[in-house]
C-alpha cells in the first residue's frame, strides 16, 4: 500500500508540471522610447557677497604671534559689525599656527644641522556675508585699514534664486521637447507621453575677485575699492524620456 501511495504522488507531480509551465506568460516586449536632453539658462544680478579676510601675524613665539593676530581680528570683526554684519554673517573659515624654519644651519666643519625654528606665523581667516553689496567696496577698504593683510577672495550669490531657476527650467524643458520633436520627425515615428524627466542644476557665478588686499587698497586709494558684481548665470539640464507610439 505504501508503494502505491508513492506512485500516486509521483504521477500527480508529473501531471501538474505542464499546468504550471503553461501558466507562465511570455516576456512583454520592451517599450520603445526616445531619450533627449535639453539645457536652459537664466541670469540674475547678485544681491549677496561673501568676502574672505585673513589676518597674518609673525613673531618669535607662537604666543606672541597669536596675541597679535587675535587683537587684529577682534578689530576686524568689530569693524564688520559696524557695517551691519550680524553674528550669522560672520564665520571663522580658517585658522593655523605654522612654525618658520631656518635651513642654512651649516657648522664651520661643513656639517649640516637640522632646521631650526626661528618664529611662528598665525593665520586667522574670517568669512563675511555682505547683504548690502553697495557697501562692499567700502568694507574691503576698511578691512585693510583694520589689519587684514591677506585674502580678498569674493564670491557673489542670490538670496532668492527661485525665479531664475524656474525660468531656466522652462527653457530646458522647451529645448528638450523641441529636440524630441525634430528627432521623431526625422525618424518617422510619433511621440507618446513623457515617461520620465529629471534635472541637473548649476550656477555659474561671475569670476571672483582674487587679488591681495594691499593691491586692491593701493589701486583704490584714497577712495573705496571698486567692485563689479556682474550677473550670476543659473543653468539647468533636463533629461526626458518619451514613449514612441506604434
Amino acid at each position: 500500500m505504501r508503494h502505491r501511495h508513492r506512485y500516486l504522488i509521483a504521477a500527480l507531480l508529473v501531471l501538474a508540471t505542464p499546468v504550471f509551465a503553461g501558466a507562465q506568460e511570455p516576456d512583454a516586449p520592451a517599450p520603445r522610447t526616445l531619450v533627449v536632453t535639453g539645457t536652459g539658462e537664466a541670469t540674475m544680478k547678485p544681491d549677496l557677497a561673501i568676502a574672505s579676510f585673513t589676518v597674518l601675524r609673525s613673531a618669535e613665539t607662537a604666543r606672541a604671534a597669536l596675541d597679535q593676530a587675535n587683537a587684529a581680528m577682534s578689530e576686524v570683526t568689530a569693524g564688520m559689525r559696524q557695517f551691519g554684519a550680524e553674528d550669522r554673517d560672520l564665520q571663522t573659515s580658517g585658522f593655523s599656527i605654522v612654525p618658520q624654519y631656518r635651513y642654512d644651519n651649516q657648522r664651520p666643519d661643513g656639517v649640516q644641522t637640522p632646521p631650526a625654528i626661528v618664529g611662528y606665523e598665525v593665520r586667522n581667516t574670517l568669512a563675511v556675508r555682505v547683504r548690502d553689496i553697495a557697501k562692499l567696496g567700502e568694507i574691503l577698504d576698511r578691512a585693510v585699514t583694520l589689519g587684514v593683510n591677506q585674502g580678498g577672495d569674493i564670491s557673489f550669490d542670490v538670496a532668492e534664486p527661485r525665479k531664475a531657476r524656474d525660468a531656466a527650467r522652462r527653457k530646458a524643458v522647451a529645448d528638450a521637447a523641441a529636440t524630441a520633436a525634430v528627432l521623431a520627425e526625422a525618424a518617422g515615428v510619433t511621440l507618446g507621453p513623457v515617461r520620465e524627466i529629471s534635472e541637473d542644476l548649476g550656477v555659474i557665478p561671475p569670476m571672483p575677485l582674487n587679488r591681495s588686499m594691499k593691491m586692491m587698497a593701493a589701486e583704490a586709494a584714497p577712495s573705496v575699492v571698486p567692485v563689479e558684481t556682474g550677473e550670476n548665470i543659473f543653468s539647468v539640464s533636463v533629461r526626458m524620456i518619451y514613449d514612441i507610439r506604434d
